[in-house]
């Protein structure tokens, strides 16, 4: 099984800005992570990306934090990318790692996307990796995500 650990969670209340890390949320079935500008009833309800692609892009030289290309949540150890559309993700809260029955459940939808001409991200950071590196998901289970929970691919 393959499994990180989730850094940031971040949210925006507007598409196509950077989102602010606030360490936790609530993850709700069918629509997304509550208060952000994704949720809702489409295929695109959470964004993830890799810790290590987001380290990369700061070895080049850019000073961005977690939420600064607009994903939902940060993780390690997983390459997002690299997972089929159909993946399933559980989010196991912190205690210990072990499934308490508490955690909330993503699919995989999408990998990558079409950029936005010039949006906010672009023009703060200069490129954007959610095109080449983010992945979108549905919430089958909600429930909460902080940092520090596990994040396994089932």
């Amino acid at each position: 099984m393959v499994k990180g650990t989730i850094h940031a969670v971040c949210l925006s209340e507007k598409k196509g800005t950077p989102k602010q890390n606030r360490g936790a949320g609530r993850l709700v079935a069918c629509s997304g992570l509550a208060g952000d500008a994704h949720a809702g009833n489409w295929h695109r309800q959470v964004s993830l990306l890799s810790l290590e692609q987001i380290n990369a892009f700061r070895a080049r030289g850019a000073n961005v934090e977690f939420g600064a290309f607009g994903e939902n949540i940060v993780a390690d150890g997983i390459d997002f990318r690299a997972l089929p559309v159909g993946s399933v993700l559980k989010i196991i809260p912190e205690a210990g790692g072990k499934d308490t029955g508490d955690s909330a459940e993503l699919v995989i939808t999408q990998i990558g996307k079409e950029c936005h001409q010039h949006c906010a991200i672009f023009e703060t950071v200069g490129d954007c990796i959610m095109p080449r590196e983010g992945v979108f998901a549905v919430v089958t289970r909600g429930g909460t995500v902080k940092t520090g929970d596990s994040i396994h691919v089932e």
